[in-house]
């Protein structure tokens, strides 16, 4: 029982998000402080986790019609759809109250906006339109922005480039995932890039493109001196491995097997990435 309502709030999606913001809290180097991101990681977990069960209570009905998702315990019928809700809204509360309370109001106010983003626009818009997936990256890219205002009550440059990682490293990683599991998006009628494309080469151009753009926002922070030539070393290396991927997704003789390996390489891009450009902040600045 306790397990089910611990999947509701989807924990690895949720660490992610815990995870990037405490990348923006300390690559803005604030002065030390226990409890400062003991509530930033608070606040993040709640928010995280009650925008995750409200998302699946929002999508329950979808996600009982798809083979991937239909075990999910919403329609599984292991947790009641009220109980859910119930989970949702008050860790969502609880979320903005410590971090209003506990923090300041401008990382209450990001955490908010991701809510916004990700139940109000971006969840319908699955449904609806093609570029949901581009709208959902908007909301998956706030939490470093979340970190950031917890340092310093406000956003530097350095942010908006962690956001910008954030966002495009999103599109070859969803598009990767919607390419492998395109046939259960279809059965739902969900308008994303991979249904339409049947062939897969829009998905694959489109792949290439955000993660071209990912390495460019990658190495803006060493280019504009925020991060010193080490960091930049390694932005390239993975950005030329990633590019890689995204190369190899283009051939349609064997996508499907390069859509798997390139959601791999996104999944070990990031965190390699992400830690190099903190440890580059806290040792090396």
């Amino acid at each position: 029982m306790i397990h089910d309502y611990v999947e509701l709030t989807k924990p690895r999606l949720s660490t992610l998000s815990v995870v990037t913001a405490l990348v923006g809290y300390y690559a803005a180097r604030p002065p030390f402080s226990f409890w400062e991101p003991f509530y930033l990681l608070l606040g993040t977990g709640l928010a995280a986790g009650g925008v995750a069960a409200l998302n699946q209570w929002m999508e329950s009905e979808t996600d009982a019609r798809m083979q991937r998702t239909a075990d999910r315990p919403i329609p599984a019928g292991r947790v009641a759809t009220g109980s859910a809700f119930v989970l949702g809204a008050g860790m969502c509360m609880a979320g903005l109250a410590v971090l209003f309370g506990k923090i300041n109001g401008v990382c209450a106010i990001f955490a908010l906006l991701t809510y916004v983003f990700y139940l109000a626009i971006y969840t319908p818009a699955k449904k609806l339109s093609r570029w949901s997936t581009e709208i959902g990256a908007v909301a998956g890219a706030l939490p470093p922005l979340i970190g950031a205002a917890a340092a310093d009550n406000g956003i530097s440059p350095l942010s908006w480039a962690l956001f910008g990682i954030l966002f495009f490293w999103q599109i070859p990683h969803f598009m990767a995932v919607a390419w492998t599991y395109r046939r259960d998006y279809a059965a739902v009628n969900f308008p994303l890039l991979p249904v339409i494309d049947t062939g897969g080469a829009r998905v694959a151009r489109w792949s290439l493109i955000n993660a071209v753009l990912l390495v460019a926002v990658s190495v803006w922070p060493a280019l504009t001196g925020w991060c010193s030539r080490a960091y930049l070393g390694v932005a390239l290396a993975l950005g030329a491995w990633l590019l890689w991927r995204a190369v190899v997704f283009l051939r349609p003789e064997t996508r499907d097997t390069a859509a798997r390996k390139l959601f791999f390489a996104t999944i070990i891009y990031l965190p390699l990435l992400l830690g190099a450009l903190v440890a580059d902040r806290l040792i090396f600045r």
